[in-house]
C-alpha cells in the first residue's frame, strides 16, 4: 500500500498524488475492521446481559451486589483506558495483521476462561486483561485507515469501521441475552469466544495488502526517529486541543448512552410503554449523521469546521429539548442533536489524521482514545450527581450543553488550518 508522510505546513498527504491502478483502494480494509471491532464490542457487553442473572451471581458468590457487579464493567473501562494509552504505539511498530492477530487470539482465550470461571477475584482479572487486550484496537484500526486510504476517503473509511460500536450495542445485548435465557450465563461466553475464529479469517484475508511503511520507504525506523517524532506529538498544541475536543465529544456520547431513556421518562412523562422504542429514534439519527457527514467531508476536506458545527448542532438540539413539551417534539430535537453529533464522530478521527505525523499514528490514535475514554466514562457518573443535587433531569443536559460549547471554544484556532 502506498506509503502517506505529511507536510508540515500544508498537511496534505504526499503519497495521495503518486497512487495508481496498481494500488487501489481495498474497502475489505474497513470491512475488515468493522467485524473485528463488533466482535469487540460484543465481548465488552457480554456481560452487562449477565448482571441480573441469579446462576451468575451465585457462580462468582456475590449474590445481587449492584456495586461488585458494576465493578467488572468498571474495571475493564479502565484497564481499555489505560492500555490505550500506554500500549498502543505497538501498532507504530508491529505489523498490522500480527498485532490484530496476536490481540484477537488473547480475546479468544480470555471469553473461553470467563465461560469456565466460578470466582469472583478470577472475572475481575479477566476483565482487567480483556481491556489491556482490546485497549489498543481503535488507535490502531486509525492507524491502518490512514496508511491504507489517501485524506479524500478518510472520513468514509473511518465510518464504515466505527459502526461497529452502535451496530455492537444493537445486536449484542439481544445475542447476549438469548443466549442467557437458551442456554445459561456460561454459553454467551463460549459463543464470543467460537465468533473470534471467523472474524480472525475476515482480518487476515482483508488486511493482507495492508503495508504500513515508515515515512521516505524505509522498513523500520530508527529509535532516534521514533522518539524525535513523539516529542513533536507531545509539544503539539493543536494534538492536545484535539484530544481535550475528543474528552468534551465522548462525554456527550456516553451521557447520552447513560440517560437518554430515564430523562424521556422522568425528565420529560413520555410513558414507559414509549420510552423503549422512542429511545432508539436518536440513535438511528446517529448512525444516518456518522454516514452523511463522512460523505459531505471528505467531498469538503475542512475537518475542524465539520467537528465545530457537529458539536454545535448537538448543542443547540439539547437545548431544544430543555424547551420542548411532548413526545414527538422532545424526541424530534434529541434525534436532531444526535444527528449532528454523529456527524462530528468519523471527522474527529480524519481531523486527528491531518494534525499528527504517520510515523506517531497509532501513539497519537492511543492518547487521544485513552484520554477521551476516561473522561467520558465518568459522564453518566457527574450527571447523576448533579440530578441528586438539583433534583431536576433537565441539569444533566445542562451538563452536556456546557461541555459541548467548550469543545466548540477549543476548536476555533484550528478552524482555519485543518
Amino acid at each position: 500500500m502506498t506509503t502517506f508522510e505529511t507536510d508540515a505546513v500544508s498537511q496534505t498527504p504526499r503519497g495521495e498524488a503518486a497512487r495508481t491502478s496498481e494500488q487501489p483502494v481495498r474497502w475489505s480494509v474497513p470491512l475488515a475492521l468493522l467485524a473485528c471491532v463488533l466482535l469487540a464490542f460484543f465481548d465488552k457487553i457480554s456481560i452487562a446481559a449477565l448482571f441480573s442473572d441469579e446462576q451468575f451471581q451465585q457462580a462468582m458468590g456475590i449474590g445481587f451486589d449492584t456495586t461488585r457487579l458494576g465493578l467488572l464493567m468498571s474495571v475493564f473501562l479502565l484497564s481499555y483506558g489505560f492500555s490505550s494509552v500506554f500500549l498502543s504505539g505497538l501498532g507504530d511498530r508491529i505489523a498490522p495483521v500480527k498485532l490484530l492477530t496476536g490481540m484477537m487470539v488473547v480475546w479468544c482465550v480470555l471469553m473461553a476462561l470467563m465461560g469456565i470461571t466460578h470466582s469472583y477475584a478470577g472475572m475481575m482479572a479477566l476483565r482487567i486483561l480483556l481491556g489491556i487486550a482490546e485497549g489498543p484496537l481503535f488507535p490502531l484500526a486509525f492507524a491502518i485507515i490512514r496508511h491504507a486510504f489517501p485524506a479524500r476517503l478518510q472520513a468514509r473509511a473511518t465510518m464504515m469501521w466505527l459502526l461497529g460500536t452502535p451496530l455492537g450495542a444493537a445486536i449484542g445485548f439481544p445475542l447476549s441475552i438469548w443466549l442467557l435465557n437458551a442456554f445459561g450465563w456460561q454459553s454467551t461466553f463460549f459463543t464470543m469466544a467460537l465468533l473470534t475464529l471467523p472474524v480472525l479469517a475476515l482480518v487476515r484475508i482483508g488486511l493482507r495488502h495492508v503495508r504500513m511503511q515508515p515515512a521516505r520507504g524505509r522498513e523500520t525506523a530508527s529509535a532516534d526517529e521514533r522518539r524525535t517524532a513523539r516529542r513533536e506529538l507531545f509539544a503539539s498544541p493543536h494534538f492536545w486541543m484535539i484530544c481535550v475536543f475528543n474528552i468534551a465529544f465522548l462525554t456527550y456520547l456516553w451521557g447520552i448512552n447513560g440517560w437518554l431513556p430515564g430523562y424521556l421518562i422522568k425528565g420529560k412523562g413520555i410513558h414507559l410503554e414509549h420510552a423503549g422504542w422512542m429511545s432508539s429514534l436518536p440513535f438511528i439519527a446517529m448512525l444516518l449523521g456518522e454516514a452523511i457527514g463522512a460523505w459531505l467531508s471528505d467531498r469538503m476536506d475542512r475537518r475542524a469546521l465539520a467537528c465545530f458545527i457537529s458539536m454545535a448542532g448537538a448543542a443547540a438540539g439539547l437545548a431544544l429539548v430543555l424547551n420542548l413539551s411532548g413526545p414527538l417534539p422532545t424526541i424530534a430535537a434529541m434525534s436532531f442533536s444526535t444527528f449532528m453529533w454523529g456527524v462530528g464522530a468519523p471527522n474527529i478521527f480524519a481531523l486527528l489524521a491531518k494534525a499528527t505525523r504517520p510515523g506517531v499514528s497509532a501513539t497519537a490514535g492511543g492518547i487521544f482514545n485513552g484520554l477521551g475514554n476516561f473522561a467520558g466514562a465518568l459522564s453518566p457518573v457527574v450527571m447523576g450527581a448533579l440530578i441528586a443535587f438539583t433534583h431536576s433531569m433537565d441539569s444533566g443536559l445542562l451538563f452536556l450543553v456546557a461541555i459541548a460549547a467548550l469543545g466548540c471554544a477549543l476548536l476555533l484556532p484550528l478552524l482555519t488550518r485543518y
